[in-house]
């Protein structure tokens, strides 16, 4: 079994999380795993960094003056915070598009006083509360900036989506025809592929220099830029993928993917590294990216220590008091597997 973490109540094993680890460098060689490093897996949010790109290659960025927050808001899965909703609706002003326009459809935001604001002016949920409108702002942008039908923007055959999938073929290494298509929460396709492919795309982005194509390559750049400069944005407060960033103080580029993924990039070393917790429960995932990058030795000088609340965090009950907590377990094995076809 591939136990990545146990939650203990008191001092015995209550539950345990199956979970899989792929540790890339950015020539696409495979050096350590856990698990299965090749699980055919949807990355979720984690691609939206992918997302973005042709959002800066079209010439949708600059035509409408998207600055880096823009960008990163681009990648996020926000939560909904007042900063988040107004650069959102300016990003699809700029655009000329409605609120109306976005197709994410919407959910009651993680950020509790923008929701309990909107019961008590007795308001409704608009998509820009959605945690991923930010980057439909940014497909919407573009199918503007391409006199592209807006209405479509989200379906899989629409040029903004095909834009999508060459980038996801061209940055993580898999052949598009092997791609499985599926539909996120937020309705816009999402990409199936062997996980540790999801780890050479960070590489990548963590060293956009290997990237051939220089317009990508500054694309790339742009991306990673505007994510570690404006990490609020990605996620919000009191969020692992903003105090992730923020700890790490640009070095390290992560996103987080619904049903338990993670991936995350480090300029240093140049390394990928892609996260999935077996049963998609969310609540192991970051402990098991603090503990991969303790075990690889990135942020021992600090960041790591900025980040303790996440690594083995208590579990409390209805009254506040500490009953448990969540104890990673596992080793990362090393590997030399190409990923290259």
């Amino acid at each position: 079994m591939n136990v990545v973490a146990n939650v203990y109540r008191g001092e015995q094993v209550e539950s345990s999380h199956l979970g899989h680890i792929a540790v890339v460098d950015s020539q696409g060689t495979l050096l350590y795993s856990y698990g299965d490093p090749h699980r055919l897996t949807y990355a979720r949010s984690s691609m939206k960094p992918l997302q973005t790109i042709p959002v800066i290659e079209t010439g949708t960025a600059d035509r409408f003056g998207f600055e880096a927050a823009d960008l990163s808001l681009c990648c996020a899965s926000h939560s909904g915070e007042p900063r988040h909703r107004t650069r959102a609706l300016s990003m699809l002003a700029r655009a000329g598009q409605p609120e109306a326009a976005l197709q994410c459809g919407t959910h009651v935001p993680r950020h509790e006083e923008s929701y309990k604001q909107l019961i008590r002016e007795g308001k409704p949920l608009t998509p820009v509360f959605s945690n991923c409108s930010g980057k439909h702002s940014g497909m919407i942008a573009t199918a503007t900036h391409m006199g592209e039908d807006v209405t479509t923007y989200h379906l899989p055959t629409h040029p903004v989506q095909q834009r999508i999938l060459e980038v996801v073929e061209d940055i993580t290494g898999y052949p598009k025809d092997k791609i499985n298509l599926g539909t996120d929460g937020c309705g816009v396709p999402v990409h199936q592929l062997p996980l540790a492919h999801y780890a050479w795309a960070f590489a990548k982005l963590a060293r956009p220099e290997v990237i051939e194509n220089p317009e990508r390559r500054k694309a790339v750049q742009r991306i990673t830029d505007a994510m570690t400069a404006h990490p609020e944005m990605v996620g919000g407060e009191n969020r692992y993928c903003t105090d992730l960033m923020s700890a790490f103080e640009g070095r390290i580029v992560g996103k987080a993917g619904a049903e338990s993924v993670y991936c995350l990039g480090d300029r240093e070393t140049g390394l990928g590294i892609a996260i999935k917790i077996e049963d998609g429960g969310p609540r192991a995932i970051n402990p098991v990216v603090n503990e991969v990058l303790r075990q690889l030795g990135i942020g021992m000088d600090g960041p790591l220590e900025k980040l303790s609340e996440y690594t083995n965090p208590p579990i409390s009950n209805m009254s506040g008091n500490v009953v448990g907590r969540i104890e990673t377990s596992f080793r990362l094995a090393k590997t030399d597997f190409s990923l290259r076809v």
